[in-house]
């Protein structure tokens, strides 16, 4: 049991900073459809965020399996969201909860007796890179971690999805881009620092229609720095969206800080 509730901190900590370092009736699975390998670049961005997902709140359970290379742990955890405004994830018992806002990354874990909390300032400064909320929530939603208007893109056609390769590349990272053909959502997005041997894998294995809405079903994440290799793998289940929610949290008095130093990397 003590495992599973690392795990879930683990998932926190490796979804934001991974991108730092650089079934009911009302749902089905979604498969393949047809591709125009005519659509330009831009036809392809434009209609990616035409079909983005337009919600108040998401709720639920996602299923975790997280691992270091060394072990595999997994656990359920409960998942609540306010568009653009939060993210509140929690383990059984409340044995581990983590509340991410525009302004403030925070966590605690009580069999640690430790938390976390600041925002996406200091944890940018932290890693010397930047990073926002938009980004997290984008890469739960199967949506560009990046605005892809503020690039230009060249368009091919691999392994049946569209792939967006940037015409110019980018000082800090390499990044590549698959959108599937059926919804335009995400089918994978790459990031990479080759200097600091980086590499952010996203890759979402399937996507579920819930009444209206089309969410991703899985997400398998891969961080690899050096010869380290995380990985984690998201499941999706008994979502429902525009429920009216809370988001209780409090760090419980007497855990110990966990503070990042400017020179730990």
């Amino acid at each position: 049991m003590r495992t599973r509730f690392r795990s879930a901190s683990r998932f926190v900590l490796l979804v934001v900073f991974a991108l730092m370092a650089f079934s009911c009736k009302s749902k089905k699975a979604l498969g393949d459809s047809g591709i125009n390998r005519g659509l330009s670049a831009k036809s392809i961005i434009r209609t990616h965020y035409q079909n983005a997902l337009d919600f108040k709140t998401i709720s639920g359970k996602m299923r975790i399996d997280y691992s270091d290379g060394e072990s595999t742990q997994g656990v359920s955890v409960n998942l609540r969201m306010e568009k653009d405004k939060a993210i509140w994830i929690s383990a059984p018992f409340g044995m581990v909860k983590a509340y991410i806002t525009p302004g403030r990354v925070s966590f605690y874990n009580k069999l640690q007796n430790e938390y976390f909390d600041g925002d996406f300032a200091y944890l940018s400064r932290y890693l010397g890179t930047e990073l926002d909320f938009k980004q997290v929530q984008n890469l739960l939603l199967g949506e560009a971690l990046f605005d892809l208007n503020d690039g230009k893109y060249e368009a091919s056609v691999v392994n049946g999805s569209y792939r967006l390769k940037p015409k110019k590349a980018m000082e800090l990272f390499k990044v590549l881009f698959e959108i599937e053909p059926r919804n335009f959502k995400m089918a994978s997005q790459q990031l990479s620092q080759p200097l600091n041997k980086r590499l952010l894998q996203i890759n979402y294995t399937g996507y579920q229609k819930v009444n209206k809405w089309v969410l991703p079903k899985e997400i398998a994440v891969a961080a690899i720095e050096g010869d380290q290799r995380n990985t984690i793998d998201i499941e999706y289940r008994n979502i429902e969206f525009d429920q009216d929610l809370r988001f209780p949290y409090n760090i419980p008095k007497g855990f110990k800080e966990i503070v990042l130093k400017d020179d730990a990397r």
